[in-house]
């Protein structure tokens, strides 16, 4: 396959973004930055691996803008999506029950994940998938308001959350940072009877429908007929704005970065970050026409839902154990080489036959649509 055969009429940048996240995430599900972390790398090695694992609390890996990635592609998308439908005379309330229909889907595969981790039924609201069924429709139900009230309506979500966790003061839970201790944690003992051990909590379907609301705006905006040059300076200047905000929101002990519970903080300066990525994958992929390579993350990102929910249940549950067998620990008895060496193989062996799986379902034209 060559850029010739990449799919006419779309705006490549976004499905190569979307590739090179299911690509990570493939990656982490087959325990590859796991190996890496492995090996003990010097420095600045073990610096770069650091930045492929959540930050702990207070603070911002490259890892933590990956959800927010997700939830903005998936903005992006839909608003594409059903500008494309409105031409075919499909209107709103129309495509709104579609909307409602996938978002319940989204719903229950993301349930249904934590079923599979858990090895037994549980009622879990933390996956990325249950939180986007939750932001696709806030951010469907004013798709069609002008750029300012989508904007307005995004910042007011990140307000309502700050209000919540500062004035909610309920005894255990009165702390608005403290892990475990905060109005999302309070929430989820309501919802789940449980806290999730590594701080995440269900009400990040407020905070983060920024970022989908957000992906609705830079879908708009693609499509647009304004120039490219226009796109890309709005788009590197809001990231910009973005960033600068959020930043400074940490910086001046406002609000701390905290991805775990979404702070306004977190989502704006990790928002900036998805802008100018996009800006500068938009300014080379569709802009610059350097595609030689873009359909390495293509596939993958044309079949994203399916891959995710297959490297998160076969993956982990099969596929990973049964390549390591024929790789890494193959390669171990017959050549003695260490162990953290032919794990690291093993984890490779495994992305590149999921990633080889989606790229036999692209050659077949076999696209998985929630």
């Amino acid at each position: 396959m060559t850029e010739n055969q990449m799919p006419a009429g779309r705006v490549i940048s976004l499905d190569v973004m979307r590739g090179l996240i299911m690509i990570l995430l493939c990656a982490e599900s087959c325990l590859v930055f796991v190996a890496f972390e492995k090996l003990n790398l010097v420095q600045p090695f073990a610096l770069i691996v650091e930045q492929f694992f959540h930050h702990p609390w207070h603070g911002l890996h490259f890892w933590d803008l990956v959800q927010p990635s997700f939830m903005f592609i998936a903005g992006a998308a839909m608003y594409i999506s059903y500008s494309s439908k409105l031409k075919k005379g499909v209107t709103w309330k129309m495509n709104f029950k579609h909307v409602l229909l996938r978002s319940f889907k989204l719903f229950l595969f993301g349930v249904g994940l934590h079923c599979v981790y858990a090895g037994k039924p549980v009622w879990e609201l933390w996956n990325v998938l249950t939180q986007l069924a939750f932001t696709s429709i806030l951010a469907y139900l004013v798709i069609n308001q002008s750029y300012k009230f989508q904007i307005l309506f995004s910042l007011g979500l990140l307000l309502l959350t700050e209000v919540l966790y500062r004035y909610v003061q309920v005894p255990g839970f009165d702390h608005p940072f403290l892990e475990n201790h905060n109005f999302g944690a309070w929430l989820d003992m309501i919802l789940m009877g449980k806290i999730n051990t590594d701080g995440w909590v269900a009400i990040n379907i407020i905070p983060t429908a920024a970022h989908t609301i957000w992906g609705v705006l830079a879908g708009k905006l693609l499509v647009s007929d304004h120039p490219s040059l226009y796109k890309i300076r709005t788009l590197m200047f809001t990231g910009c704005i973005a960033l600068i905000v959020g930043f400074s929101l940490d910086l001046l002990d406002i609000t701390p970065i905290i991805k775990r519970i979404s702070t306004s903080s977190f989502v704006l300066a990790s928002g900036g970050w998805v802008l100018i990525m996009l800006a500068v994958t938009y300014w080379l992929v569709d802009v610059k026409k350097q595609m030689k390579y873009a359909w390495i993350c293509t596939v993958i990102g044309m079949n994203a839902i399916f891959i995710y929910i297959f490297f998160e249940t076969v993956g982990l549950q099969w596929v990973n154990g049964t390549i390591a067998i024929f790789t890494g620990s193959m390669i171990h008895s017959l050549t003695g080489l260490s162990i953290k060496i032919t794990t690291l193989v093993s984890a490779l062996s495994a992305l590149l036959a999921e990633w080889a799986l989606c790229y036999w379902l692209y050659k077949h034209k076999i696209f998985f649509k929630l």
